[in-house]
């Protein structure tokens, strides 16, 4: 089958099935015949049409003769392919950008619109593929870096627009892969002459790299266990927790398990880390991940992050990283920004819940961390602020005050300007004595 065949029928599956691309895409690509140059090309396509949906629409609505909403949707697919080679994919000559499209609507059965197609690529390309930008200012933000009106209006009340246009800009480019070594399994002399270029040892913070490697899986120093993907706002979550050797730790929503094995690994293999995921096929990410690097002193369950367990009671600490938007992470997950914000209202009930329900389990002196993947205030200071009021046993405790800055304060809303990680936020708070 050929790629640009592939990436529709991806499209098409993401609409229908409100699923992860990630996850759609490893598992149409796991079965596919194509050559990893073809699954190269196809993994750039659809993120990048994914990504990019909301410009190409503005294109696509601006020469369809059709209304958007009333195109037959694999027809919109073709078109927004087409249009997405047009404007961002200039190895691919123009008239094969429009050839190859014309010939989808007869290898998908829509022949009866290849006139159509093709009219419409056509079209943009005599207008010199200008992308028709709204005169509006803020419809023409939503244009430009392919954000719902929703989202950018959240964005700029939170941050100004000068940091709602970076973190935007951001998210439209490729996501760097960071890894961590696995300090029980190799010294970073021995990892790094393993990987030799493959790598990039980052200042800060320690342990972490960044990857330059295509199918880790296949990497011997992966399958030996010598360091496990992570990026780095997940890293610093689970250095910050910063638990101590023999200390036992409750991590209620773990999965896939990152932050679970740099706490355990921070704790020297000594002491107890309980690691919980809703989802049984969840919690086995987790076991594999500690299986694989050699962890003796973490455990993995299914459990349910609201209700309470008696028998875990008494923890030094607990880790709640609870779901959220995951706007954080738009650079990985495009179709986050496909979510409508009715989807979305229900999140801080639930993070609240998950919240008070982990302080229960924290005994006096021990620490409660929260933490998420998104950058809305709703769902993080405010979240943190509703738990505080309602628990004066709780007080805020500095993140991290021996590294300084930004980490001597108790919440924290991390963006990839500061550190390269995901907008990620954290929040830390300590039970008093007695």
């Amino acid at each position: 089958m050929s790629v640009r065949k592939t990436v529709v029928q991806l499209l098409n599956r993401t609409e229908q099935e409100k699923s992860y691309s990630n996850l759609l895409l490893d598992a149409v690509l796991s079965g596919s015949s194509l050559s990893q140059r073809d699954k190269g090309l196809c993994t750039a396509l659809y993120y990048g049409v994914t990504e990019r949906r909301i410009t190409l629409d503005a294109v696509i609505a601006r020469y369809s003769s059709q209304p958007l909403k009333k195109l037959d949707q694999t027809v919109r697919n073709i078109l927004r392919l087409g249009v997405y080679q047009l404007l961002y994919c200039s190895s691919i000559p123009q008239r094969a950008a429009v050839n190859e499209s014309v010939n989808l609507t007869r290898s998908m059965k829509k022949a009866s619109a290849s006139g159509f197609v093709n009219g419409v690529l056509r079209s943009f390309i005599r207008d010199e593929c200008r992308i028709p930008y709204p005169a509006d200012k803020l419809e023409a933000m939503a244009v430009e870096y392919a954000v719902p009106m929703w989202l950018l209006r959240r964005l700029l009340t939170a941050y100004g627009e000068e940091t709602t246009a970076a973190f935007l800009q951001d998210a439209l480019k490729p996501a760097p892969r960071f890894i961590r070594r696995n300090p029980m399994a190799c010294s970073s002399e021995e990892l790094e002459a393993a990987m030799g270029d493959k790598i990039e040892k980052l200042a800060f913070p320690a342990n972490a790299y960044r990857l330059h490697a295509g199918e880790i899986r296949r990497l011997e120093t992966f399958r030996k266990g010598w360091f496990y993907v992570q990026d780095i706002s997940s890293q610093l979550c689970g250095e910050i927790l910063d638990a101590q050797p023999g200390e036992t730790v409750l991590d209620l929503c773990a999965a896939p398990g990152g932050k679970t094995c740099t706490i355990g690994l921070s704790m020297a293999g000594k002491g107890t880390v309980h690691a919980f995921d809703l989802a049984e096929h969840r919690v086995r990410l987790i076991a594999d991940n500690v299986q694989r690097l050699g962890l003796t002193n973490v455990t993995a369950n299914p459990g349910d992050a609201t209700v309470f367990r008696e028998e875990f009671a008494g923890a030094d600490r607990v880790l709640c990283d609870v779901p959220c938007s995951g706007i954080g992470v738009l650079r990985r997950k495009p179709e986050i920004k496909e979510k409508s914000p009715e989807e979305l209202k229900d999140l801080p009930a639930l993070q609240l819940k998950i919240l008070e329900n982990g302080a229960r389990y924290v005994k006096p002196g021990g620490i409660l961390q929260y933490s998420t993947c998104t950058i809305l205030p709703e769902e993080n200071q405010q979240v943190a602020e509703r738990f505080l009021k309602a628990h004066p046993a709780f007080s805020p405790e500095p993140l991290m005050p021996r590294w300084g800055g930004v980490f001597a304060e108790s919440m924290l809303t991390m963006l990839p300007e500061q550190f390269g990680g995901d907008g990620f936020f954290v929040a830390k708070f300590k039970r008093h004595h007695g």
